[in-house]
């Protein structure tokens, strides 16, 4: 199998590039990707050649993870603290209360600052200075609209091998959901970027979670 790596649009590949070196997988670049399309346009690139899929998804990319995996024809698909989509016929990528405070972030020209600017204090994310200077570099500004887009859910995604590595409780509600369908679940303790942190706990977490789900 091989893994493939999908970062949250609004992070940027250096947040998968420790965990993606240990276990040998590509990361979609997601540079420019500005609208839903371009993104699904963008991770479909990266996993041209490939064979065996295993998608990744980190945060807001778990939303295209369905549609990805069902256009991909993924064996499997391990979330990393990431969003769900829900039970279609589409998703929004962003819930009406968050919508609120990107439109008090967005500037004149309709683009946000780069998510790291989104929060008061962000440096316990990161393991160094160094690490997070590499995220930094890579985060795009993205407009608004991208959050009032809504991306396609292709019906029965639930049920597909799917798994669930979550850090700490941040998405309890999602846990809650692969708990109710069944799905191989893991929970360390961590915050949202956590595969900075301690990426060789991560990529075993994520390879067993693989098997579990039923990668070859």
């Amino acid at each position: 199998m091989t893994f493939l790596f999908v970062p949250s649009p609004l992070v940027g590949a250096a947040t998968w590039a420790p965990v993606a070196d240990l276990l040998g997988g590509p990361v979609a670049d997601l540079a420019g990707a500005t609208t839903p399309a371009a993104v699904v346009d963008a991770v479909a690139a990266a996993a041209a050649g490939l064979e065996e899929v295993v998608l990744v998804p980190h945060s807001n990319a778990g939303l295209y993870a369905p549609l990805l995996a069902a256009r991909l024809g993924a064996r499997a698909t391990v979330y990393v603290d990431a969003a769900l989509a829900g039970d279609g016929p589409d998703t929004p990528l962003a819930p009406p209360r968050f919508l609120e405070l990107l439109q008090d972030l967005a500037c004149d020209d309709g683009l946000l600052p780069p998510w790291t600017r989104w929060w008061e204090d962000v440096s316990g994310l990161f393991p160094d200075d160094a690490t997070r200077a590499a995220v930094e570099a890579g985060q795009p500004r993205l407009p608004l609209a991208y959050f009032t887009s809504r991306v396609e859910v292709p019906p029965g995604w639930l049920s597909r091998p799917n798994a669930y590595l979550a850090f700490g409780d941040t998405y309890a509600d999602e846990v809650a959901l692969a708990l109710a369908h069944g799905w191989p679940l893991t929970t360390m303790p961590g915050r949202h970027l956590h595969q900075l942190v301690a990426p060789t706990e991560v990529a075993g977490a994520i390879a067993e979670l693989a098997a579990r789900a039923g990668a070859p």
